[in-house]
């Protein structure tokens, strides 16, 4: 018998994407996937960083996502570790981020991929580009955090 997943934890993140964008909104969104690609995810073979969700039809790609395949993928089946995946949402939600992602300056960006209820789910956000300068102060911020924690662990010891 086979171990289900936690109900909700997490696979893979995106933390090039915080540090990229400013989130508006986000969205859990399910995905379409192969067998093999299943199988690869239980492994944690995944990797978000140059991922990005594109609209075409009226439906949520995610482009980018690179899912590696097992060494031990099918013989019949023939895998492609960037394949596009369809993104399910209800068809609201999707009319909504298309007439948002059309004003200036919004993209969609994949965020961490997870399980919840023993699905794959992938969470995204409807992201505005940061500027460079804002981009310089996320690294201020950060480096002035690991100063603090420096200087706290040295007094403690």
């Amino acid at each position: 018998m086979s171990k289900k997943p936690d109900t909700s934890s997490r696979i893979a993140d995106n933390k090039k994407a915080a540090f990229n964008y400013f989130f508006e909104e986000r969205h859990e969104a399910g995905m379409v996937l192969q067998g093999w690609e299943v199988k690869a995810v239980r492994e944690g073979k995944v990797q978000l960083t140059d991922g990005y969700v594109v609209i075409r039809d009226g439906e949520l790609f995610l482009i980018g996502c690179q899912i590696n395949p097992l060494k031990t993928a099918s013989t019949h089946v023939n895998p492609d570790a960037v394949r596009t995946k369809k993104l399910l949402l209800h068809k609201d939600e999707i009319r909504r981020l298309i007439g948002k992602v059309e004003q200036k300056g919004y993209t969609l960006v994949p965020i961490n991929m997870h399980w919840k209820n023993g699905k794959i789910k992938c969470e995204i956000a409807l992201a505005k580009g940061k500027a460079e300068h804002d981009k310089r102060d996320t690294i201020k911020d950060r480096e002035g955090k690991r100063e603090v924690e420096r200087a706290l662990k040295g007094r403690n010891r």
